[in-house]
């Protein structure tokens, strides 16, 4: 089974959390796309450029966003680029949408700022990065002191440190949404 997720970005973005969760995705077997508004290229807050490498496909734009595409979106961090994304109202009719179909909507560090936008925080149990936690507790969110919280569909990771139990947390909601993951039953 192959399993497909978009990373949601812009300027600015937090180089760590694309990179790493781009590449795990991919050593995952998964497909993966890579959107920013209009497809244009994007530089990472230390430099990392959208597309990342000549093998990655080229960029798609927000208006190619569709949920029935996609078992999971990331939202990464990296300040500047949530706050520009959370600003489209394509990319959160798209959050909307994935929650209607209880697909994986994962966000890290900032990344929960367009997930605020979008309104999928409300009634959620949820971590927060110290700079976004009161605008998480003002979504209508229980934030939970944790690295990572898996709430049904709905991700949050409270720091970069952490992507990689983020990124876990990723596959194994996606495997278990799906009825994939076969859990073994006690003798």
């Amino acid at each position: 089974m192959t399993f497909s997720a978009v990373i949601i970005t812009g300027p600015g973005f937090q180089d760590h959390d694309v990179v790493y969760s781009y590449y795990r995705l991919l050593e995952q077997g998964w497909d993966v796309d890579v959107a920013t508004r209009d497809a244009q290229g994007v530089v990472g807050k230390y430099g990392v450029p959208l597309p990342m490498d000549k093998t990655a496909k080229p960029l798609i734009s927000f208006h190619q966003l569709d949920p029935d595409r996609y078992d999971a979106v990331i939202l990464t961090g990296g300040h500047e680029a949530p706050d520009r994304v959370r600003q489209d109202a394509r990319v959160l009719d798209f959050l909307r949408s994935m929650d209607e179909r209880g697909k994986v909507i994962a966000g890290l560090c900032h990344g929960p700022w367009i997930m605020i936008s979008a309104g999928v925080l409300r009634g959620r149990r949820a971590c927060a990065y110290i700079g976004l936690r009161d605008d998480v507790i003002n979504a209508g969110a229980d934030v939970v002191d944790s690295d990572v919280i898996v709430d049904e569909h709905i991700i949050t990771c409270s720091y970069y440190a952490y992507v990689g139990t983020f990124m876990k947390a990723v596959f194994d909601t996606v495997l278990e949404r799906s009825g994939a993951l076969v859990t073994a039953t006690p003798r």
